[in-house]
């Protein structure tokens, strides 16, 4: 039985049911479905399922009150009605299974649950059950909750599903649906594009589980060669009691990074790249970048260190046997670069290889520390001589307080603390590890608590059962009578001899103590090698990580990996050419400390960002290791940071200044990538605290600040009115990028969406800080009144309305000129400022770029060249630009190369960029005319601050009367110098009022001819209604009333032209017409034949609310 969501849908296949249902169904489709064919699984957006409810084994369908069992078939290979191919609708029925068939197994591992079916590949289709399906027993397109759709790329883990988008189920049967890739806004950026691929290329990978690939690793780094030859004379100097101090000391801090390592590992899937990785998720790019870089490094450096330590070891060998090749210093290199090879040949073998080299040498390692447990337990004569006594209860007392000689506590910490490190092993390989989220936490707590126990262990053993001070020479037996105090005294041994020396506790004494000393000497190799190996693994494995997210140029080629566990062979070569050229160095004293900083560094960071993620309060923080909590983890990055300094100083203020240093270049660079990052997150929970927090203040005129709603429509089409209102609200103020998009049928909204994405990234681009807002409206008078009551937040709200002139009033349609004088009104009628500015050449260059505003899809976003004196290189080759052209989005322009602009168009150009350049030598002229509340002179002053306005100077105008002109000056000069206005000087115009010129006359009335009503020529009746139909029309009677302010109008664009025809912009004040007196002609034709042939010109008018105050 099919049951259909429409009929016209049954396009099932007859091999996959009854001969005569298929039969029906073939007989149904028309001829040209027929021809359809089926997409390719790249086009299939949902799986198409056979599902029917059956009893019996006749094929007969029944119906059935119980719900009944599906099973789920491969999808048809069929034919596809014209709706489903347009991914409409998905077909699906209903077909036999046993009535005891099992619902679908959900299969858990680890951290990945998925249905059975996601389990089952078919080579044509990548979606090969609907799981949903079987909820319901209907069919229908709303998929139920199943991780396979919240997944970010073709991990290994299952497939990506994508869920139906809101538009499948919500729009209009009619309506194509929003053919985009990425409905749900899940965009994949470059770096998770390559992951997505080396995931789904990385089929039988090796993955190790906790143990192996976590606590092994992270037992064998932080069980260093300090165990065997610094443990006994870290006792020696501190005691018993102090190098418990000491260890717990180091375990707490170690114990804090490991809780927050894993919170931020279990806080979501974990790849490849270890801290790195862990610390650029949870931070950003910024401090992951740094820390990315120096401690790949540092574990490149480590390599070499450790692997000195294995090459002293034998040589010491071999001197004591008279061995040498050469000298001893020449011997360490040649035995350090031949280890070195051979591990490198372990380390490109595979992960598999150094897997089992860690376990044999994990093997060996617990050996010897077992073998030292036990020989402490037997006392052996010839080992008195030493100072070793076995367990005694008056040696235990003698060690148990300190005895420094030459040393302190804090400097004997420091030799100790970087035996604690490497508790990072086993996260650096986390791209390894099958189940990351499981196997941190676990493996590296346990290897945290199990190594600090044996540290401890060690270190009451040895204080328990060695003398300080011994000898090694038989004649040290005491003679009877004399003063012997110490605890070998009652042993028959004195000796006080060695007491002032500083060494306490020889370096051998652990292979003295064991029950077989040799397989001491293995334990070091073990450590040492077992050391070098993990680091040799984690630097290229980290730095793979870091090159593929692209944050560094010129690294790229070292993220290559090749083979099946995709190796970063290249990685490898670097780290064992950085390795070697330190261990051909040999001299690693002053490296050491630096390394261990390094090390700090990125456990301060791991902690620092469990506390900043807790901080910042993302809903997406929800780590699934609850054993954390922020202050401690705060806590844990001040006490690395205070380490750090205790170990080395001047090591310390190193690794800073190159933290620092790394930060501020990534920060400068801005790449690509958006992780999600806590600090993200809390730039939002910091925004919408300040937000709130300024509600709770009145408005106070010191704090004023002139907020911008610049209707600009599409930012890059008017780009002189965007860069002259960034010059005075950049750093100051809001600007807001207004745009109505007119649309009397139905608007839509998706476009709108993907506009105000690309636009918003068009304005970061281009370093302007503004927001854009688009809003759908029947005409621009309706939309910009929706801006103007809802564009901004609280009081991030736009107070000044910026419009560019209408310079095509006079050959437009009238109405639009109606509309343009409303929204002046409505502004003031919101108590918003209004500013108006005017270019002789014009601002609208959507025509240049082949992009009309009123259209309903557009091209790409052409950008003009900026780079010429502006604040951002758009010379530069940007990612973010590509991104931006390259989104599902914007559509490219595929012309042929633009032909050559007439000269007006080029001229609109030219004058479109003249705010981006440096202004030279020059003037911004205020004809400060009314008391608007001080906009008209706040904006000019904001504008002179700017970099490229610095060489302007200000001058005033202002209206007086002839006989009082030095006074106005001075009171002018009195009331700016009060509100601390720079001014170059002051101009009083006693002649505003005299008559004007004829010819300007002669103009103002050619101008407004057309537009008169001439009630007089007709009936009374007939010329209200003409009025009343065309509101804009100008009647002899308002003419008559205002003619005097017609006049002055003319007469002021006649001073404007005498005094300031070389300023490079003139703020003026605007002139104000009475809502419902003077009609939209008449005041469009005095804001025309004021501004007309001038340079650039602001008209001003504030709210008449103050903005300025010379009281503190």
């Amino acid at each position: 039985v099919c049951v259909m969501e429409r009929a016209d849908l049954a396009s099932t296949p007859p091999l996959a049911m009854p001969p005569s249902i298929a039969a029906a169904a073939v007989d149904h489709l028309s001829a040209p479905d027929a021809l359809k064919s089926r997409p390719t699984p790249s086009q299939s957006r949902f799986q198409v399922d056979l599902v029917s409810e059956a009893a019996g084994d006749g094929g007969t369908a029944v119906a059935s009150d119980s719900p009944p069992e599906y099973a789920a078939v491969p999808p048809f290979d069929g034919l596809r009605d014209s709706e489903e191919a347009k991914g409409r609708f998905r077909v699906v029925n209903f077909a036999a299974s046993s009535p005891d068939a099992a619902p679908a197994e959900i299969a858990q591992n680890g951290d990945t649950v998925m249905s059975e079916s996601s389990q089952q590949h078919h080579h044509y289709d990548t979606h090969t059950n609907t799981y949903y399906l079987r909820t319901f027993g209907h069919n229908t397109i709303d998929a139920v909750p199943n991780i396979d759709f919240y997944r970010q790329t073709a991990a290994p883990l299952g497939e990506k599903l994508i869920r139906p988008t809101l538009s499948e189920l919500h729009d209009e049967l009619d309506k194509e649906p929003f053919e985009d890739g990425f409905a749900n806004g899940e965009e994949l950026t470059p770096a998770e594009e390559a992951a997505a691929k080396e995931a789904s290329e990385s089929k039988g990978v090796v993955k190790f589980g906790w143990i192996k690939g976590v606590l092994v690793r992270c037992m064998l780094n932080i069980w260093g060669v300090m165990l065997f030859i610094r443990m006994t004379w870290i006792v020696g100097q501190a005691g018993i009691a102090y190098s418990c101090i000491i260890v717990i000391m180091a375990t707490v801090v170690t114990t804090i990074t490991g809780c927050s390592t894993s919170a931020i590992a279990t806080n979501g899937f974990v790849r490849g790249g270890g801290a790195y990785y862990l610390i650029s998720r949870s931070l950003g790019p910024e401090f992951g970048g740094s820390i990315g870089l120096i401690f790949a490094f540092a574990n490149a450096v480590a390599v070499a260190m450790y692997v000195v330590g294995f090459a002293e070891t034998v040589v010491e060998l071999l001197n004591s046997s008279g061995a040498l090749m050469f000298d001893v210093t020449n011997d360490i290199r040649i035995v350090g670069t031949i280890t070195v090879i051979l591990l490198l040949g372990i380390s490109v073998a595979g992960m598999e290889w150094e897997a089992k080299a860690q376990i044999f040498l994990l093997v060996i390692l617990i050996s010897a520390i077992f073998n030292y447990f036990i020989g402490t337990f037997i006392r052996v004569e010839s080992k008195e001589k030493f100072g070793f006594f076995s367990y005694d209860v008056g040696i235990l007392a003698e060690n148990f307080g300190p005895d420094f000689r030459g040393e302190t506590f804090f400097s004997v910490f420091s030799i100790f603390f970087p035996a604690a490190t490497g508790i990072l092993a086993g996260a650096n390989i986390s791209g390894d590890l099958a189940d990351p989220q499981m196997a941190i936490p676990k493996g590296t707590l346990l290897a945290i608590l199990i190594t600090g126990l044996v540290y401890m262990g060690v270190a009451i053993s040895a204080g328990a059962s060695i003398v300080r001070d011994a000898t090694g020479i038989e004649s040290n037996m005491t003679i009877n009578g004399s003063n012997c105090t110490d605890a070998a005294c009652k042993f028959g041994y004195d000796f006080t001899s060695c007491r002032p020396a500083a060494g306490s506790l020889v370096l051998q004494v652990m292979s003295v103590v064991s029950g077989f000393g040799p397989l001491i000497t293995a334990g070091v190799f073990s450590a040492t090698l077992s050391s070098a190996l993990a680091s040799l693994v984690s630097a290229p494995k980290v730095f793979q990580a870091l090159c593929k997210d692209n944050i560094y140029p010129g690294i790229g080629v070292f993220g290559k990996g090749y083979g099946k566990n995709n190796e970063p062979l290249r990685g490898y070569l670097l780290t064992f050419g950085i390795a070697l050229a330190f261990i051909v160095i040999a001299e690693l004293n002053v490296i050491a400390p630096i390394i261990s900083n390094f090390f700090l560094a990125s456990y301060a960071l791991i902690n620092f960002s469990v506390f900043h993620a807790s901080l910042a309060n993302s809903p997406g923080w929800r780590p699934s290791f609850k054993y954390y909590n922020m202050w401690v983890s705060l806590a844990g990055a001040i006490l690395c940071c205070v380490v750090m300094f205790i170990i080395n100083w001047w090591a310390a203020l190193l690794t800073n200044v190159i933290v620092l240093s790394l930060y501020i270049y990534v920060s400068y660079k801005k790449p690509d990538v958006n992780w999600g990052s806590s600090t993200q997150a809390l730039t939002y929970h910091q925004a919408l605290t300040h937000s709130l927090q300024l509600c709770g203040v009145a408005d106070h005129i010191k704090t004023y600040r002139p907020q911008c709603l610049v209707m600009t429509g599409a930012p890059n089409s008017r780009p002189a009115l965007l860069h002259l209102v960034h010059a005075f609200t950049k750093n100051v103020g809001l600007m807001v990028c207004g745009h109505v998009r007119i649309s009397s049928r139905r608007p839509n909204f998706k476009e709108l969406n993907s506009d105000m994405v690309r636009y918003q990234r068009w304005l970061l681009h281009n370093n302007s800080k503004a927001f854009y807002t688009p809003v759908v409206g029947e005409d621009l008078r309706q939309g910009t009144q929706y801006l103007l009551q809802a564009a901004g937040l609280g009081r991030l709200r736009p107070n000044t309305l910026v419009l560019g002139f209408k310079n095509d009033w006079r050959i437009g349609d009238i109405k639009d000129v109606e509309t343009y004088i409303n929204l002046m009104h409505d502004a003031f009628d919101f108590q918003y400022g209004v500013v108006i500015l005017r270019l002789r050449e014009g601002l609208d260059i959507s025509h240049i770029q082949g992009q009309d505003d009123s259209s309903a899809v557009k091209d790409v976003v052409v950008s003009i060249d900026m780079s010429k004196d502006s604040d951002a290189d758009s010379s530069k080759p940007s990612s973010k630009a590509t991104s931006v052209q390259n989104s599902p989005a914007v559509q490219k322009d595929e012309r042929s190369p633009a032909l050559p602009l007439n000269v007006a168009d080029q001229r609109l150009l030219d004058a479109s960029q003249q705010f981006q350049q440096k202004q030279g030598k020059g003037t911004i002229d205020v004809w400060w005319l009314f008391d608007d509340g001080g906009l008209t002179l706040l904006i000019p002053y904001l504008i002179a601050n700017k970099k490229k306005w610095k060489d302007c100077k200000i001058r005033v105008f202002i209206g007086g009367k002839i006989n009082r002109i030095d006074h106005d000056r001075r009171a002018m000069a009195t009331l700016l110098s009060k509100f601390r206005i720079d001014f170059s000087d002051i101009t009083v115009l006693g002649d505003i009022n005299t008559k004007p010129k004829s010819e300007g006359l002669t103009e103002f009335a050619q101008m407004i001819e057309p537009y008169k009503l001439r009630e007089d020529d007709m009936e009374q009746e007939a010329a209200e209604k003409l009025k009343s139909e065309e509101p804009w029309r100008i009647t002899d009677n308002e003419l008559e009333l205002y003619k005097a302010k017609s006049n002055r109008q003319v007469r002021l664009n006649e001073l404007l032209k005498e005094h300031s025809s070389t300023a490079n912009l003139i703020v003026m004040s605007m002139p104000l017409a009475r809502k419902g007196a003077v009609s939209s002609a008449l005041y469009m034709a005095w804001l025309d034949t004021l501004s007309k042939d001038l340079p650039p010109i602001l008209l001003v008018r504030g709210n008449h609310q103050s903005v300025l105050t010379f009281y503190s």
